[in-house]
């Protein structure tokens, strides 16, 4: 980026009354979070928050299981996806702390969200990386010597007034994904730092799941950042995210909530399904012991799904799979 470069995005009247929708429901959504079950509100949409970004980059580790890692129980689960669990958590705790506006607490940021799992978490790549879908290339990043400029620009232009932060935290997001400033960690620091910014805008933005919407259109969320880069304009991409922050408004807004009663903390229902995507073979034994439920609750939970379509049995109990249903 030259100095003073403003990346290529286009403003539609879609995007404009987005905004303007966004910023009714944001004052509705304050008035939300003030009510007595308010604490217990921001405890569900972290977890949410933490569930969608992770499940995005394939983790399989269900909501209730994350509310156990919270609250110090131990977990089956792969030791690779409790330590992402575990650092998305320090992640989120440290938010409140972090400056949107500096690299260096980016960096910082990285180094929580990635701890021992890479090298060198907390530094920008020294190679290059690239995006693909099975064995086709969506996007090569530009080369790691071009990194630190890159991202020193963006958050120059970050720091200047003019746009609208709604519109600011969506490019920052879409530019932040091209450049691909880390070996690993993109998709889950750009969608933290997009939240982060959007705090700014109003601090209740910092327990809005955005993520966990993203991750229920993730095939959508991909191919929109691939057409925009294919248009050299992420107006597609600010009119796809400004649409996810007022749909997960609009969605957080429903009934009270009772301490104990909260199926959308212990979704026994997404847990199994999740695990059924990250593996069509597993048993009912061991969806009991990775959710932590009876066989029973599984059985049932099980026979709802396949009720309702959504999974299905190809072959016998020993020796077939599980299918889910797009």
């Amino acid at each position: 980026m030259k100095s003073g470069y403003k990346p290529p995005f286009s403003i539609t009247a879609k995007s404009i009354n987005l905004i303007a929708d966004i910023s009714a429901q944001t004052e509705r959504y304050v008035i939300r979070m003030e009510q007595e079950d308010g604490l217990l509100l921001r405890k569900i949409n972290r977890i949410k928050t933490i569930h969608g970004s992770l499940a995005i980059e394939g983790n399989t580790i269900p909501e209730s299981l994350i509310t156990d890692i919270i609250e110090g129980r131990h977990v089956v689960a792969p030791p690779r996806e409790i330590q992402e669990v575990k650092n998305a958590i320090k992640t989120y705790d440290a938010f409140a702390s972090l400056d949107p506006y500096s690299v260096k607490d980016l960096l910082k940021a990285h180094a929580l969200m990635m701890y021992a799992l890479i090298d060198r978490p907390g530094h920008f790549r020294s190679g290059g990386v690239g995006v693909f879908a099975g064995d086709k290339t969506v996007h090569v990043a530009p080369p790691a010597e071009r990194v630190k400029s890159l991202m020193n620009d963006l958050f120059d232009w970050l720091k200047k007034p003019g746009d609208h932060l709604l519109i600011k935290s969506c490019v920052f997001h879409y530019e932040f994904e091209f450049i691909h400033p880390f070996i690993d960690g993109n998709g889950r620091m750009g969608r933290l730092w997009q939240s982060l910014l959007l705090s700014k805008l109003h601090p209740v933005f910092e327990y809005l799941p955005v993520e966990n919407m993203v991750f229920q259109n993730q095939q959508k969320y991909y191919d929109i950042i691939a057409q925009s880069t294919k248009a050299a304009d992420c107006g597609i991409f600010i009119e796809f995210m400004l649409n996810e922050i007022l749909s997960t408004l609009k969605k957080r807004q429903g009934k009270s909530l009772r301490k104990g009663d909260d199926d959308t903390v212990n979704d026994t229902v997404s847990g199994i399904v999740n695990l059924v995507k990250a593996d069509p073979k597993i048993t009912l034994d061991e969806l009991a012991q990775r959710l932590n439920k009876s066989r029973r609750t599984i059985t049932r939970n099980m026979k709802m799904l396949q009720d309702k379509g959504i999974i299905s049995r190809t072959g016998s109990d020993r020796t077939g799979y599980w299918q889910v249903k797009d």
